[in-house]
């Protein structure tokens, strides 16, 4: 999708897209003798300007007609508010209608030029398909818009696109592809591969260990869980350094089972096939990184993922079977379908060895049972630090990707605790996303600030959102690009 930004609405074919605040119609004024007409025909449609709401009529243009795309905003609703929503509004009613040009005309509305780019942000999250493998395609479910010009914004407005918001889509876009994928073409090593090639020549520096150097150090949570696949586990090391050198990291740990068939504790074999976005939580961390290398974010970051296939051969994990891990804890194994958690705990002891990093938060598609809480709209948020648990949460609702505090504590903690082990990668039914956080604190060392974010609910949908269809979301990644922003950087 093409951005521009314009101070005139272009000379040429384009649908005219305009705005309106409620019952506010201003924007409608520019039509001139054809506002009259305008006005009759959203009156048939019984549109009100309600946000998300949108009509569509036609003008005469010369010897032909203009189509005209009237999107509400709502009365009385913020910039701020309204404008991802208004540029996904464009893109998902115009996106296939055989119009190839979208022109925005702002100019009666007070949109400033951070408002007008996140219009544009909006437009292009909602632009977003994946048909790689679509290769039947009838023309008229081919995406027909390429490009959308903004007018009457800041003139600063294409600057911030370009400095801020572009790079944010960017990296939800890289996301998105990767969990997309299936997974035949997205597994550790080509994951590895994938980003690699993504983040040449933005100045992260990407370290990845394989099965062997793994097995030196002793991670046999994460070895243990890809052991019965014909794929090597990775680990994936990326650092961004753009504050000044010595300033402690902040770590993002991401779990990228690339796919759970759950093992031995197998799952049923109806909607198996989602299983290969169980990589949501790593591919949100490459994703950021992206963005925060590409916006040049003052901040040391470290990123850790953890990638592993869970399958069940001859020689997979067993129940029962009791792992070492990394930090020399040991584990009993009593179902092989809670594996991301065996993969998450020698990943932050990795982290934690190497990096001392001041903040860690893990990503992780990590339970069933959190969406039982929270459904497919909130990601379960734990952590035991009430400062870190609000700037998380304040950068959700900056952003949309929205997140629910659930509880820790001694009494869930004591569900994992095994008779011949350490511990166990599983408690009881009741409580199933906290006893697994619980596991995960378990690893986290000498009071480091931890939060865990449980997001297997909300890293693929089944219906379109405002500014994604159906599918990938991307969700993760501008959660952290936000909590870096807010949080991390310049400090």
């Amino acid at each position: 999708m093409q951005i521009r930004f314009a101070d005139t609405r272009p000379d040429g074919d384009y649908a005219l897209v305009l705005p309106v605040a409620g019952k506010n119609r201003a924007s409608l004024d520019s039509l001139g003798a054809e506002k009259a007409a305008a006005e009759s025909a959203l009156g048939r449609q019984r549109f009100e300007g309600d946000p998300r709401s949108s009509a569509e009529l036609y003008l005469r243009e010369g010897d032909g007609v203009r189509r005209l795309l009237v999107v509400g905003i709502g009365e009385g609703t913020s910039a701020v508010d309204a404008a991802e929503k208004l540029g996904g509004a464009i893109t998902a009613r115009l996106l296939l209608s055989g119009e190839s040009h979208a022109v925005l005309d702002l100019s009666a509305l007070d949109f400033d030029a951070d408002a007008a780019a996140r219009v544009a942000l909006g437009a292009a999250l909602r632009s977003w398909r994946y048909d790689r493998y679509r290769t039947k395609l009838k023309d008229k479910q081919k995406p027909s818009l390429k490009e959308i010009t903004i007018v009457g914004a800041s003139a600063k407005a294409a600057e911030r696109w370009t400095d801020r918001w572009e790079p944010l889509y960017r990296g939800v876009a890289f996301t998105r592809e990767l969990v997309t994928e299936p997974a035949n073409i997205v597994y550790p090593e080509s994951f590895v591969a994938r980003v690699q090639e993504a983040l040449k020549g933005s100045g992260i520096e990407v370290e990845v260990l394989d099965g062997e150097a793994m097995r030196e150090l002793g991670m046999g949570a994460l070895l243990g869980v890809a052991q019965g696949s014909v794929r090597d586990a990775r680990l994936l090391v990326l650092k961004w350094n753009g504050a000044a050198k010595g300033v402690p990291p902040v770590a993002f740990v991401g779990k990228g089972v690339t796919f759970d068939t759950g093992g031995i504790s197998i799952k049923p074999a109806a909607a198996m096939e989602a299983m290969k976005w169980d990589m949501g939580g790593a591919g949100a961390v490459v994703g950021a990184f992206l963005t925060l290398a590409a916006r040049k974010a003052k901040a040391n970051v470290v990123g850790i993922c953890g990638l592993v296939e869970n399958m069940p051969d001859g020689n997979a994990q067993r129940p029962g079977d009791v792992v070492t891990t990394m930090s020399g804890q040991t584990v009993e194994v009593i179902n092989t379908d809670a594996e991301g958690r065996l993969v998450l705990a020698d990943a932050i002891t990795y982290v934690q060895r190497n990096f001392r990093p001041r903040i860690i938060v893990d990503l992780a598609t990590l339970t069933g049972a959190i969406l039982v809480s929270l459904g497919h709209e909130f990601g379960g948020l734990f952590t035991p630090d009430d400062d870190l648990a609000n700037q998380l949460l304040g950068a959700g609702r900056d952003t949309g990707d929205k997140l629910w505090r659930q509880p820790l504590g001694d009494a869930f903690d004591k569900l994992i605790d095994s008779p011949i082990a350490d511990m166990k990668n599983v408690g009881p039914r009741e409580g199933g996303s906290i006893t697994a956080a619980q596991f995960i604190q378990r690893f986290v060392e000498n009071g480091t600030k931890w939060a865990h974010l449980d997001i297997a609910g909300m890293v693929w949908s089944d219906k379109p959102g405002d500014t994604y269809d159906k599918g990938a979301t991307g969700y993760g990644v501008r959660l952290i690009d936000r909590f870096v922003e807010a949080n991390v950087e310049g400090r």
